[in-house]
């Protein structure tokens, strides 16, 4: 049963193939791995993206629908091709080649049932049409607004980051990210500066193997990190998975101290296995039972 439409989560952004240097193929894009998880954890979620009318396009719908995802908002392109990304590694941690002009590059104007929560990252704004889509469908939405910037050079503008920003209710970034935004991440007084400046509900941090912090409007400051002895067989995707509970605990009225925990349960979880996306309901339905014991 789809969560009604006042609750409805929806996700704006890429779909794409990462490419690994042993030749594996992986499908994911930010939007669409929380939105994976998402209709895992029973939420529906609604993706708004674009595809090619090519091979990898075909396996999108295919995976999406063998998921039991809804694929109204996935928009087809006769001429661009679906996204790709190629995957490389110094030691475990990953390194992007994003090509440029694919699908998600062109997302045309949609209109939305009542949306309690949009997620959009920063990546499918880089380009001129999916910006202007995006512009149109924050404006239109009453409820909140989650921003998961992902700062992949040379794919981002510091003006246009802050006009994204701005209107935003929670944030999420890595500590290198909020450098290069000008903000020292080890400076408490930095990060309440910049959820101020914004006018955040939330600012969330994540310092990869050390965990996150989570600091809020009203001066709380939370954190997690994961154990130290944690199986890694690599980190793509880990984020994606710390959003996607942290957006689940969200639309479920969590406290936040238990949604981070879960948060960082789950992404630690994940990172012990290949790729972004789990394509293995039993996995989790293991921690949906354990959270909802626990409840």
């Amino acid at each position: 049963m789809n969560p009604p439409a006042a609750n409805q989560l929806y996700l704006f952004g890429e779909v794409l193939f990462d490419h690994f240097p042993d030749g594996d193929r992986v499908l994911g894009g930010a939007p669409f791995n929380v939105a994976w998880h998402l209709q895992a954890f029973g939420q529906a979620p609604r993706l708004i993206s674009r595809i090619g009318s090519d091979p990898e396009g075909e396996q999108v719908l295919a995976a999406m629908r063998a998921w039991g995802m809804n694929t109204d908002f996935i928009q087809i392109d006769p001429g661009r091709p679906t996204g790709r990304v190629a995957v490389s590694f110094a030691g475990s941690e990953p390194s992007y080649d994003i090509v440029n002009d694919c699908a998600y590059d062109a997302i045309e104007p949609v209109v939305i049932d009542a949306c309690r929560l949009l997620y959009h990252g920063s990546l499918a704004a880089r380009s001129a049409v999916s910006a202007a889509t995006l512009h149109q469908l924050r404006a239109a939405v009453a409820g909140s607004i989650f921003m998961d910037v992902n700062l992949r050079p040379p794919w981002w503008r510091t003006d246009a980051l802050q006009a994204s920003l701005a209107g935003a209710h929670w944030v999420k970034l890595n500590h290198e990210e909020l450098a290069l935004l000008g903000e020292d991440s080890t400076t408490e007084g930095d990060q309440e500066r910049f959820l101020q400046q914004y006018g955040l509900h939330g600012l969330l941090v994540t310092y990869g193997s050390r965990g996150a912090q989570l600091l809020l409007a009203d001066g709380e400051r939370l954190g997690v990190a994961p154990q130290p002895d944690i199986e890694v067989v690599d980190t793509v995707g880990a984020g994606d998975a710390f959003t996607a509970v942290l957006l689940l605990g969200l639309c479920n009225d969590w406290p936040l101290p238990l949604t981070l925990q879960r948060a960082q349960q789950f992404a630690a979880a994940v990172v012990g296995r290949r790729g972004a996306t789990i394509a293995d309901e039993d996995f989790y339905r293991a921690f949906s039972q354990s959270w909802q014991s626990a409840d």
